[in-house]
């Protein structure tokens, strides 16, 4: 009788499959960043195609696993920075080089952000987040450091359909790298009325958020204009009726979803009262009140959220820091 000879097929688990991809990803992307190794001679060496290399060195930055820093000034940003610094009053000023791309003036910024935060963080501070696309890039170029007692705190209520650009997960985000405790803002950014926002603040335990808040050190910001696709309509928190009131009444922008007019002043409208984020008289409290953003759209609301928290940080691009610096009143 004729034996058939069955041989178990091997099989890596989910976990140890993924487990693997990750480790061969970060064989390539040290070899290339570490061993300075060009792509064609990782790819020699490991026997696979220069795509795969590519790939797998795109994807160790996207996944935050490789993390770039650049040290140094440009005479221009740096000559910019000081004429920022003269024309409002800034503390600081940080100016990024103008990318090539106008789309990645949003990553630009946001890098530059990290590494402004990373070098400002100290033992036993507190750090109170907004969120948004700018500051979602600035967790590429955070550092981890052996800090003790530092907290962060989300300064703004959730939003339901945002995934990655959600406020409490880059908040969470924030910590986890820096090694903090978080503290999350446990609320829908918009709700349908003031004694809403009031009950869920006595009654359902964000009293503490606000007290927290009042001991921060740091505010990291950032600032939507009132195009159809800011975050704050495209996410349908604010109806079209409600934006184009918010238009008639001057509003330029919004900072954590309060709306102002270009000269930093809250704008008399009911959603300005829904809103559950940490209120802007406390904002201005902050020892340091940073704004990250910049791009052609974002002049106007940059000069009136200058003006609303009385930010004494800004980091922008070159075009949007000459724009500045020309509109100014």
């Amino acid at each position: 009788m004729e034996k058939t000879h069955l041989r178990r097929k091997r099989t890596l688990s989910p976990e140890r499959g993924a487990g693997r991809i990750a480790r061969n990803r970060m064989r390539i992307a040290w070899m290339y960043y570490v061993e300075g190794l060009t792509q064609n001679e990782i790819a020699d060496r490991l026997g696979i195609g220069r795509v795969t290399v590519v790939r797998n060195i795109n994807e160790a930055i996207r996944q935050r696993e490789v993390k770039i820093w650049i040290e140094g000034e440009v005479s221009e940003c740096f000559e910019l920075e000081a004429e920022l610094k003269d024309a409002f009053g800034f503390r600081e000023a940080v100016v990024v080089p103008e990318p090539v791309k106008p789309e990645n003036v949003t990553k630009s910024i946001g890098v530059a952000a990290g590494m402004y935060v990373s070098d400002a963080l100290q033992d036993d501070m507190s750090v109170g987040v907004g969120w948004g696309a700018t500051l979602y890039e600035s967790l590429a170029t955070l550092a981890p450091r052996e800090l003790e007692n530092v907290q962060v705190i989300s300064l703004l209520g959730g939003i339901v359909q945002a995934r990655k650009f959600n406020p409490a997960e880059f908040a969470w985000q924030f910590a986890r790298i820096m090694g903090a405790d978080c503290y999350l803002f446990q609320a829908p950014a918009v709700v349908d009325s003031p004694a809403t926002r009031e009950a869920l603040i006595e009654r359902c335990g964000l009293r503490d958020i606000f007290r927290r808040a009042e001991r921060l050190d740091l505010a990291l910001l950032s600032v939507g204009t009132m195009a159809p696709s800011s975050t704050a309509f495209r996410f349908n928190l604010i109806s079209d009726e409600e934006r184009a009131e918010l238009l008639r009444k001057g509003a330029v922008g919004d900072l954590l979803f309060n709306f102002y007019d270009r000269n930093g002043n809250p704008v008399d409208h009911p959603v300005n009262r829904r809103i559950m984020s940490l209120p802007i008289e406390q904002l201005r409290n902050v020892p340091a009140r940073v704004i990250a953003s910049g791009g052609n759209d974002k002049v106007e609301c940059l000069l009136g959220a200058i003006k609303l928290v009385n930010c004494n940080v800004l980091i922008t691009n070159e075009a949007t820091a000459r724009e500045l610096i020309l509109r100014r009143s």
